[in-house]
């Protein structure tokens, strides 16, 4: 099929039918409900209100996708982004990134505000978990449902492209499946709630003495997640990155990732391409993971020696790392700030998981980006498309592989490419043996 054309020549149509009209007033209505009961701080008819809402909402999601994507031909369209107030750090930008914020402050520090959202999905929660609702479930739910929702819409739009199809169903499936499903059911079964595609250090609780106490004193399945968590973070992640990069987690498991991709994707050209940007996210994200290991570590010391060698400096460099990191860099920053520093905030300068995968995909991983740099026309769309940072076009303009440890293997770099410049790849060896032999002169 042949794809639509990339130049602002031919751009977007605008939100004009009677159906773009429809879709956006029952998607309103839906998200309107939420808020009201929110505000309310009550919820009458719960089961119906939250079904009717939802509903609304993915009803008129559904149908704007229909309508903007699968009207027109193949192909990607980020026309006239920068003339966009929400898209561009305009008025509306900032009136979401003050929402989301906002919802975040409360989720963290004034559960007591969402009292209307928390009875909302009450029923939910005592069906599906056995147990009353609280702003954690509420979150998970709605985290999960914006991922699912906006997944479809990433689907529609890249729908053209197979890589980009399968890795989001694939993050779609493991936050529906692994983070928001099967901790649900574990805990109706009266077992610890276990999220399978969060361990240490991004979880920075699950590598604790307390972590270890808690797990191994429910019986079996927490005794083997405990070990399961160690397991993968220091043998399977860098088995994984050696052969496929750090796209095996950051893009097609981890839900911190699958938002960014899919509900961040109309802010991602927001990225800081400098020089001084990639300067500071390679100091940040390795004090973030220098900062969470020492943490770790001084905790298990206390527990070995009683509390003798470092008294209570250990919990107080956990409980700043909580507040820190754990509530205001990942979550108000991470996601609050989409509309305001792009999608990949968190993930480009904070994840420690991130950090230590990346070094193992600069230092010694088989992936890489490899570039014909003859058929590059510096058109620029890689650059604008790679939500964390990477001045892709540099490296196609040199004709030089891309091997950043902050890559996240998202392939949109490749898939926007007029002229087919960029390829992932798993190349025959690895890069550190491709830097070796390119000082010994090799090829």
């Amino acid at each position: 099929m042949k794809h639509a054309s990339l130049s602002i020549a031919n751009p977007a149509p605008l939100m004009t039918s009677l159906r773009h009209k429809i879709a956006l007033a029952a998607a309103v209505l839906g998200g309107l409900l939420l808020v009201v009961v929110w505000a309310s701080g009550q919820a009458p008819a719960a089961w119906w209100l939250l079904f009717l809402s939802l509903s609304l909402f993915g009803l008129g999601l559904g149908l704007y996708v229909k309508e903007t994507y699968f009207g027109q031909p193949a192909g990607v369209r980020h026309h006239l982004l920068w003339f966009k107030s929400i898209t561009a750090r305009g008025v509306w930008a900032w009136v979401l990134g003050v929402l989301f914020t906002g919802f975040y402050v409360c989720l963290y520090w004034f559960p007591q505000y969402l009292q209307g959202l928390i009875r909302l999905f009450d029923p939910l929660s005592r069906v599906f978990r056995n147990t009353a609702a609280d702003q954690w479930f509420v979150y998970g739910s709605l985290y999960t449902l914006a991922l699912l929702y906006m997944g479809v819409r990433f689907i529609a739009k890249y729908r053209y492209n197979r890589y980009q199809v399968i890795r989001t169903i694939s993050v779609m499936f493991f936050q529906f499946g692994f983070a928001w499903m099967l901790p649900g059911l574990l805990l109706r079964l009266q077992q610890p709630e276990l999220y399978f595609t969060y361990f240490w250090p991004l979880n920075y609780f699950y590598g604790t003495p307390n972590a270890h106490d808690y797990f191994t004193g429910t019986g079996n399945l927490g005794t083997f997640f405990f070990f399961f968590g160690l397991v993968m973070f220091f043998v399977a992640s860098p088995i994984l990155t050696y052969f496929y990069g750090k796209r095996w987690y950051c893009s097609w498991v981890c839900g911190c990732g699958g938002l960014a991709e899919t509900a961040g994707d109309p802010f991602r050209h927001l990225s800081d391409k400098s020089l001084g940007a990639w300067k500071l996210e390679r100091w940040m994200i390795h004090s973030v993971l220098v900062f969470v290991t020492v943490t770790t570590a001084l905790l298990w010391i206390n527990a070995f020696n009683g509390r003798f060698l470092f008294g209570g400096a250990s919990e107080t460099l956990y409980k700043t790392y909580a507040f820190l990191v754990g509530s205001v860099f990942s979550g108000v920053v991470g996601v609050g700030f989409y509309p305001l520093l792009g999608s990949r905030v968190w993930c480009r300068f904070g994840c420690p998981m991130a950090a230590w995968l990346g070094i193992w995909q600069k230092k010694k991983s088989k992936f890489r980006i490899t570039v014909n740099g003859g058929q590059c026309i510096s058109c620029g769309n890689c650059s604008s498309f790679c939500e964390m940072g990477i001045d892709v076009r540099q490296y196609a303009q040199r004709g030089q592989d891309v091997v950043r440890a902050s890559c996240v293997g998202c392939g949109l770099c490749a898939a926007v490419c007029p002229r087919g410049v960029l390829r992932l790849e798993n190349a025959a060896e690895d890069v550190g043996q491709r830097a070796q032999s390119v000082r010994n002169g090799g090829e």
